[in-house]
């Protein structure tokens, strides 16, 4: 059986065909001026998918990178302090050992001792540098410095602040002051205030040097535990750039549109609009006139 095709079924066929060309049309512009090719589920729900697992894992591996990044400003804050330490201790070193010569009077044993006293101060400074606000060898303390009265070390022992740099990897950040520079009685502080009344005192300083070679070496190790996880975070650094832009690359191979390629569309499709245009123009509204032709 034929179909009876009317002028109204031919019209609304024939707007149905222009509004699809023109909603096809007003995609391509859509994508040209917001360089997007998805920018609804709707567009492509296969697309959106696995862009929106690229977007969570950039966003985590951005928080990674974040970590890395005050990590590694925790680690040079205390490199750089141990290392002031370490000159500072050595300082004491070299007056202890003038201070035993056995050639210097009342006076310069007096002065000795007060150059010892500074150096002590200064490593006390050093000892409770800070970074952000909280203290680089006691990091886990709510407490206004490292070391308090007595010299004694405001940390909690075994703690740690850690900075997580992958899924399952985590890397300590700060130093345990109290293996850098000892605790109360132990520390280094009362060390050269014990060698300061051995000097004033006129007592022989020679066994102290051992003392001061074994504190060297204890900031010498600490020293050391800190450039090793400097470097690995520095590593861990550059792996992650790299990642961040490889996911970002993945993302806009998916979201993103591939503009020669949408422009060629979009020109193609003015050209049939056009033509639509003139054949619609042709069969629509017809007159007595094109009957009587």
């Amino acid at each position: 059986m034929i179909s009876r095709v009317t002028q109204q079924t031919l019209q609304r066929s024939t707007l149905a065909n222009l509004q699809l060309n023109l909603t096809k049309m007003s995609t391509l512009q859509q994508q040209m001026s917001s360089g997007k090719r998805i920018t609804k589920p709707s567009d492509d729900p296969s697309g959106i998918s696995t862009a929106l697992s690229l977007r969570s894992e950039q966003r985590a591996t951005g928080q990674y990178s974040r970590n890395i990044d005050d990590g590694l400003g925790w680690l040079s804050t205390s490199d750089t302090a141990m290392q002031s330490a370490v000159t500072q201790l050595r300082q004491a070193r070299d007056l202890t050992v003038q201070a035993g010569s056995g050639a210097l009077n009342a006076a310069g044993r007096e002065a000795i001792a007060t150059q010892i006293e500074s150096v002590r101060d200064g490593l006390l400074t050093t000892a409770n540098s800070s970074y952000q606000g909280r203290n680089v060898f006691a990091a886990s303390s709510s407490a206004s410095a490292a070391f308090g009265p007595g010299y004694t070390w405001t940390g909690t022992p075994g703690d740690s602040l850690d900075r997580r740099i992958a899924p399952d990897t985590t890397v300590r950040a700060d130093a345990d002051g109290s293996a850098v520079f000892g605790n109360g009685s132990s520390s280094v502080f009362a060390l050269l205030d014990s060698i300061a009344a051995d000097v004033r005192a006129g007592t022989s300083t020679g066994p102290r040097l051992t003392q001061i070679d074994d504190k060297i070496n204890a900031m010498l190790g600490e020293l050391s535990g800190v450039g090793a996880r400097t470097n690995r975070m520095t590593d861990a650094q550059g792996v992650i750039s790299q990642k961040l832009q490889d996911l970002q690359v993945g993302i806009s191979g998916i979201e993103d549109v591939d503009l020669t390629a949408t422009i060629v569309d979009l020109q193609s499709q003015e050209v049939a609009y056009k033509g639509a245009l003139g054949a619609t123009a042709r069969v629509l509204q017809p007159t007595l006139m094109d009957y009587l032709r």
